[in-house]
């Protein structure tokens, strides 16, 4: 079995994971409380940013799976700064330092959330679909300009240039993957914009397994989203990377 280390393991994202794929890779986590819901996740409580004080729970891991970090776009800069941006950065340094061949990196949809100022995106979100042409949807890829939204879409922005250079100077393996709406009710039916930006879990916990089990992986950015039917994000480079191919459909449930 593959060792993978998730960060941020008592989070949503985290539990998903390890529910999931507990029978497939061993897996540790780390977090600054044990994760409630799996209470049999072997987790380092640490209640730090600092590389001395993670860097032991990146012993003999293959794969780190990168999630800890304030989650909201509200987040102020202090907090951006400090668990966002110093910490993965120190991530990417404990897992260079250990040997570690992956990081996956949780970046968000918010590292290019501005997209959805511009037409036909704005009109999309907002599920006024009447003078959208369904079929003539330019889709936003990776190879867009960064375009964050927020303090916190800089940080994940940040992430992934950090992914980039640990690859291209220390050659550690990184999959940055531009998540879209995970929730814990796992329906879109809450929000009208979940319809276009919703990750099922079953698509979640397919997108994590072949990030870990992909070979010939250099630095990538994919979007993580469900195979929605007014999606407007291209995930046509982690299917073919990856053979990442999402079963579920947001649509089914209007």
């Amino acid at each position: 079995m593959k060792k993978i280390l998730i960060t941020g393991s008592s989070g949503l994202i985290g539990s998903i994971i390890y529910q999931n794929l507990k029978h497939k890779y061993k897996f540790t986590g780390m977090d600054k409380v044990k994760n409630s819901d799996n209470t049999d996740l072997e987790t380092h409580i640490i209640n730090s940013n600092k590389l001395d004080d993670i860097n032991s729970a990146f012993k003999d891991i293959n794969v780190v799976v990168h999630l800890a970090a304030n989650a909201s776009e509200l987040t102020e800069w202090d907090l951006v700064l400090k668990n966002n941006i110093e910490l993965t950065r120190n991530v990417f340094e404990a897992s260079k330092l250990n040997g570690v061949s992956r990081v996956i990196f949780a970046s968000s949809n918010h590292a290019v959330g501005n997209f959805e100022k511009d037409e036909p995106y704005k009109s999309i979100v907002k599920g006024q679909y009447k003078n959208v042409n369904l079929n003539n949807i330019s889709k936003i890829n990776e190879k867009v300009p960064i375009r964050p939204d927020s303090n916190y879409g800089i940080s994940k922005a940040f992430g992934e240039a950090m992914a980039r250079y640990y690859y291209e100077h220390h050659n550690l393996e990184s999959i940055s993957l531009r998540i879209g709406t995970v929730i814990k009710d796992n329906s879109p039916k809450t929000n009208i914009r979940h319809y276009a930006t919703l990750l099922y879990h079953e698509d979640l916990v397919q997108l994590i397994d072949k990030s870990i089990s992909a070979t010939n992986i250099s630095s990538e950015i994919f979007y993580g989203v469900s195979n929605n039917t007014w999606r407007f994000w291209d995930i046509i480079h982690a299917e073919k990377t990856i053979g990442y191919l999402p079963l579920k459909n947001a649509e089914d449930e209007r």
